[in-house]
């Protein structure tokens, strides 16, 4: 059986025109960057376009980097709902290992198609540079090895060291080569990679 793996507990409301606000701003964060890149958005430049004060502007996102980070919520958002309710492989319905799999081929897509996005959410302030983990990957993965016969296998420790071959590390192990030259072959070599691995963990 599926759990839900997103966080619980009752989510903030927000007013309506905030509502509004965040969607018009993020409308408009997605028009300047399919424009002009993530190097040249500002948070000057973001007020102006969506015809906001900048206080509007500051008090939802605070820095640059909150603008980013905002962004990556909401596509998290829509990558976790396709986790869980999407189709198989990904989503219910298919064998654990195969979900496992199309896990980690997914979320090596998801990070590569948003790296720019997330490199420049990077806050220096935060201690780690790559930022924490999503809950998703870890509570999913464990779930599924769960389901998975490994015998005596440490399913806890197996859950990090899995989770950590995903996830922002993985945009360190890369360079700027790698990432503006030939991205589609470099995400399908680290997609394989990642099933090449669990094939291997989980071999019978």
């Amino acid at each position: 059986m599926d759990l839900p793996v997103l966080p619980l507990g009752a989510p903030r409301v927000e007013r309506a025109d905030a509502v509004r606000n965040r969607l018009h701003l993020l409308a408009t964060v997605r028009e300047m960057l399919a424009e002009q890149g993530a190097d040249k958005l500002t948070m000057d430049a973001l007020a102006e376009r969506a015809g906001l004060g900048k206080g509007t502007v500051f008090r939802r996102f605070r820095t640059r980097a909150g603008i980013f980070q905002a962004l990556l919520d909401d596509d998290e958002k829509a990558f976790q709902e396709q986790v869980l309710s999407g189709q198989p492989p990904l989503g219910p319905g298919a064998a654990p290992l195969d979900r496992l799999i199309a896990y980690g081929r997914a979320r090596v897509g998801f990070l590569i198609g948003h790296r720019e996005i997330a490199r420049a959410a990077l806050d220096g302030s935060q201690p780690v540079p790559a930022g924490a983990e999503t809950p998703l990957s870890r509570t999913h993965i464990r779930m599924l090895l769960e389901q998975i016969d490994l015998g005596a296998a440490d399913l806890d420790v197996l859950t990090v060291q899995l989770t950590a071959a995903l996830d922002g590390p993985l945009l360190l192990y890369l360079s700027a080569s790698d990432l503006t030259e030939a991205p589609l072959q470099v995400e399908e070599r680290i997609a394989q990679g990642w099933q090449d691995l669990v094939q291997r963990i989980c071999r019978p």
